[in-house]
């Protein structure tokens, strides 16, 4: 079945709102023995841009499970973006990258690197991030840490450069480069 492009506020690439789901990959979270403040983090960042939150969820840290989410969420629904928070370290249960990985179309590597690039200035614990950013069909998924701080600081890097490239995955055929 073909997707209108009104479902997806295609119409008018500068007009409305960003769809933005946020999910959060926490074993503790998803049994509820954790509060997801990474996730409120999430939320309150995402208010400056134009953007409505229309999904968030805490699922555990399923391979499986993330890929299935991922995927609804972008062909189902519909979301512009689709932040997550958690599992992109060296721990057994951190399978967000290989779970993103197996469900986008391409990759965009610069926004991952600009935020590795941030965060070890802070911390050398940030060169173990395997965080990744990709794009499945029209969607574009960004990989964060767990820890809200780490969050607030990883996004910050990418958020200036999330409208144009949302834009661009809507459609706009404006050039990239600055008048």
């Amino acid at each position: 079945m073909k997707e209108s492009n009104e479902s997806r506020g295609e119409c008018c690439p500068e007009k409305g709102a960003y769809r933005v789901a946020l999910l959060t990959l926490s074993d503790k979270g998803a049994r509820g023995e954790r509060e997801d403040e990474s996730g409120q983090v999430l939320r309150e960042m995402v208010e400056g841009l134009p953007a409505e939150v229309v999904f968030y969820e805490v699922i555990p840290d399923e391979a499986r499970l993330i890929e299935e989410k991922l995927c609804e969420l972008s062909d189902a629904l519909g979301a512009d973006l689709i932040l997550t928070t958690g599992g992109t370290g060296l721990g057994p249960r951190d399978v967000t990258p290989d779970a993103t990985r197996a469900v986008i179309d391409r990759e965009v590597p610069g926004m991952a690197e600009a935020m590795r690039a941030a965060s070890i200035a802070k911390t050398p614990h940030a060169m173990i991030s395997r965080a990744l950013c990709g794009v499945r069909k029209r969607t574009l998924i960004v990989n964060l840490p767990g820890s809200p701080r780490a969050v607030r600081e990883n996004l910050a890097v990418v958020l200036p450069g999330l409208p144009h490239a949302l834009d661009k995955l809507r459609g706009d055929p404006s050039d990239c480069a600055a008048p």
